[in-house]
């Protein structure tokens, strides 16, 4: 879209941070960090899980105070003014905005309702909500960011929510945007209507911060591209000329392999699902009817926008549901009752969703978590005492088989980064050699380096023989590994076809409600 601003060069600094320093004990965060960031620049921040990006938006958002360093950003008349640390009152008083990743909505108000929420008491007497409705109508016009203003936030869709989210922002007059892995649950084609909106606000001189793992979408947008690895700014180029070998190497300082993808050996159908029912009409994440069939030695992959059915198929694998109809089979034995022991007895390694909430349990150790879903087998206990000699031993293997970045066994699993704890649960889980893995989201939030590990590890279980269910937001990532993808809308399940037959467009109106990808 074309733009009215000046060249970069000669554009107005609307923000500048200068030497930004944080300390967590012995750890160092952010590590002297320069950053400025122009009128009408939309900027890509890349990094490995605990490089800094976290800390460094925190401090900018003040929910941190830096140890060392300054922030300055432009007030009303372009001058620069410091920052104050500590406070988001501040850093929204400024022309601060964030849109998180997990949305921080009232789904039982309205859009308008959302949007003020926060700016003046809705309910005081003399607010105009014709004013705030007329305000938010020309944001909408001048952004393309269009919602119904009167429906529940929690009948809109995923996308239509993240507008809110963004509206939120531009309704206090933003002039800097910190976007945080905003198409991570969106379809392709509300990915795409993003950026068209980012680049509409960049145009009008909204400075951007885009955070995200998506090197391809990065490329296609950003303008410039600033790395951290280990809390140090490594590089800060333009985005012209630069690729995603590239990118993924200044993130985790080595280079990437490709990713080549091979055809699975199908065999024996391992989970058979005809006509299987999860959950109760009227609940918003239930499983209707479904029918599939995943076999040893393939990968079916399973896509969706979040809530459609995932949670329902995923806790009927792993034994937290139960089927209310239909007949599902595991290895040829019909599950029934919710019993994730059972399951796990059965040969169902289950990696889930959330790692922390139900994948570890933060204050148990990294030798006691791999081994919290085996606990009673005679190798991890004797006469009712832990045999912790044994469960130090399997972890420090683990430890050195899976790469975690950790202490050693006895560190507690809290501690660890998203990726490391990631690792912890597919040792756990891998090890045992399992019939069918059930890998849900096993990528979400990690870095190209933990994703690769990820990847690497599935395709080597589908290599010796396991049946994979892999339940992915990241379109990418099914393309990349999955050799049958279904799609799910709503509940329902679509026939798991060839990944060689579909393409992202296709998927993602698929995805979107549109039967067999036709637009409707």
């Amino acid at each position: 879209m074309p733009s009215d601003l000046p060249p970069h060069e000669t554009r107005p600094l609307v923000l500048s941070l200068s030497g930004i320093t944080k300390r967590f004990g012995a750890l160092t965060a952010n590590d002297a960090i320069d950053l400025d960031v122009r009128a009408g620049e939309i900027v890509a921040l890349l990094g490995e899980n605990g490089a800094g990006k976290t800390t460094l938006m925190s401090i900018l958002f003040g929910h941190y105070v830096a140890d060392a360093g300054s922030i300055h950003i432009a007030d009303a008349s372009g001058q620069m003014a410091p920052l104050p640390g500590g406070s988001a009152q501040a850093a929204l008083a400024a022309g601060i905005g964030m849109v998180h990743q997990h949305f921080a909505l009232a789904e039982n108000l309205t859009g308008l309702e959302n949007i003020v929420l926060g700016t003046v008491p809705l309910w005081r007497l003399g607010f105009s909500r014709g004013a705030a409705r007329a305000k938010i109508e020309g944001l909408m016009r001048g952004s393309g960011l269009d919602i119904d203003l009167d429906v529940p936030v929690g009948r809109l869709s995923v996308g239509e929510q993240q507008r809110v989210e963004i509206l939120k922002a531009l309704y206090r007059d933003v002039r800097v945007l910190i976007l945080d892995e905003p198409t991570a649950v969106l379809t392709p084609q509300e990915a795409e209507g993003l950026a068209q909106t980012v680049r509409r606000l960049a145009a009008r001189g909204l400075a951007v911060l885009f955070i995200s793992h998506k090197l391809q979408e990065v490329l296609a947008l950003c303008e410039r591209i600033v790395v951290l690895r280990g809390g140090a700014k490594v590089a800060d180029r333009p985005s012209a000329g630069a690729d995603r070998a590239t990118l993924a190497e200044l993130m985790v300082g080595r280079p990437i392999p490709p990713r080549t993808r091979t055809p699975g050996r199908p065999g024996a159908c391992v989970l058979d699902l005809d006509g299987v029912s999860v959950g109760r009409a009227g609940e918003r994440d239930r499983l209707v009817e479904a029918t599939l069939k995943v076999h040893a030695g393939e990968i079916v992959g399973i896509a969706g926008v979040s809530g459609n059915g995932q949670g329902a198929l995923a806790g009927l694998v792993a034994g937290l549901m139960a089927p209310s109809g239909g007949r599902a089979d595991l290895a040829g034995t019909r599950l029934g009752a919710a019993n994730p022991a059972a399951r796990v007895a059965a040969g169902v390694g289950r990696i889930p969703e959330d790692r922390h909430r139900d994948g570890t349990i933060g204050a148990l150790s990294v030798a006691e978590n791999l081994v919290i879903e085996t606990i009673a087998a005679p190798e991890n206990q004797s006469a009712g005492f832990l045999r912790y000699g044994a469960l130090r031993a399997r972890a420090a293997q683990a430890i050195r088989d899976y790469d975690v970045r950790c202490p050693g066994p006895d560190a507690a699993i809290r501690a660890l980064s998203g990726g490391n704890m990631q690792k912890v649960v597919l040792a756990r889980v891998l090890e045992r050699a399992p019939r069918l893995v059930l890998a849900h989201q096993p990528t979400r939030g990690l870095d190209i380096g933990a994703t690769t590990d990820v990847h690497r590890r599935l395709l080597a279980a589908r290599g010796r023989g396991a049946a994979v269910l892999l339940i992915s937001e990241d379109l990418d990532e099914l393309f990349a590994l999955a050799d049958r993808i279904a799609v799910i809308h709503a509940g329902r399940l679509s026939p798991a076809l060839p990944a060689e037959g579909l393409d992202l467009r296709r998927v993602g109106l698929m995805m979107a409600g549109h039967a067999a990808g036709e637009a409707a």
